[in-house]
């Protein structure tokens, strides 16, 4: 992770009041100074603390449980897998006007995984790929079931049908609506028959950090989980595309029907997006609207 230049005191949180806590509940690291990280996504706030820490804060209660999660099955993971995961040094409680629990791990080193980072994104896609292949071996026994605290990721994509068929309907004129409908509805045909496997649950250019151009760490694995790993896919459509996408694919391997929940996975998240953004962002929705296209291309590929 990189330091920061953005805006500090996003919902409300900044460096101050992560100081106050730090220095309140852990003194032996009261001293050391608070900097906002460019990795900080919408779920969580984070900070470095000094050289070799970062704080981490849910923004909101619907993120809290993956204080706790993460802080139990990360050790648990990490030495199964090829690249370095968060590690927990400590468990914070609400304080200093903060109302959820937060986390102090160690710091690692890297930038998002942008692909201007990257010399050799097909070689990227099978380090994911690896990680991945990694990840699903892990033994799953007593591990969190997918539902509320992965929002829903690792369960069947049928939780979002509501949502995914009011966002089709919306984007009458936008997209091709038709096409859409048929690659949703072959997601909700496709259903899960293996074991729960663990899942990462937001495998995106900004959970993923480079390093010399390399895969150097996985983060943020608050919507982990043991379920179906079909949601770890999506990445083939949202960062990958021409040989590093088939090089990905190839890697990975999987199934028909697994790739199908998969496309149903980005197509779900794309088209809420899309429609958050229709009269917005122009180059966010335009992204939208690629993925969209891609998913919808590689289904009608699919036969």
């Amino acid at each position: 992770m990189v330091e920061s230049t953005h805006i500090d005191g996003r919902a409300g949180i900044d460096a101050g009041l992560v100081k106050r806590l730090v220095t309140t509940q852990f003194p032996r690291w009261g001293a050391l100074p608070v900097t906002p990280v460019e990795a900080d996504g919408w779920d969580n706030r984070t900070y470095r603390l000094g050289d070799e820490m970062t704080v981490r804060l849910p923004t909101a209660a619907g993120y809290a449980p993956a204080i706790d999660k993460e802080h139990r099955w990360l050790p648990v993971l990490a030495p199964s897998l090829p690249v370095a995961v968060p590690t927990p040094l400590a468990k914070g409680v609400p304080g200093e006007g903060y109302p959820f629990d937060w986390s102090i791990r160690g710091w690692l080193d890297g930038e998002t995984a942008r692909p201007d980072r990257i010399d050799d994104l097909p070689g990227f896609a099978a380090s994911v790929a690896g990680f991945l292949l990694a990840l699903w071996r892990v033994d799953a026994t007593g591990g969190p079931r997918a539902g509320e605290h992965s929002f829903y990721r690792g369960a069947p994509p049928a939780h979002y049908d509501d949502e995914t068929r009011r966002s089709i309907a919306a984007l009458d004129g936008h997209i091709d609506t038709t096409r859409a409908s048929a690659v949703w509805g072959a997601a909700l045909k496709a259903a899960w028959s293996g074991p729960p496997v663990w899942f990462h649950g937001d495998i995106a250019s900004g959970n993923l950090l480079v390093r010399d151009g390399k895969l150097a760490a996985v983060i943020d694995f608050g919507t982990s989980g043991v379920g179906d790993p079909a949601c770890d896919l999506v990445i083939a459509w949202t960062m990958f595309s021409g040989d590093s996408r088939e090089t990905f694919r190839d890697a990975v391997g999987q199934d028909p029907a697994m790739w199908a929940r998969a496309r149903g996975w980005a197509l779900w998240k794309a088209l809420i997006s899309l429609v958050a953004e229709i009269d917005g962002d122009e180059r966010k929705a335009g992204e939208h609207r690629r993925v969209i296209d891609e998913v919808m291309a590689d289904h009608d590929r699919s036969g």
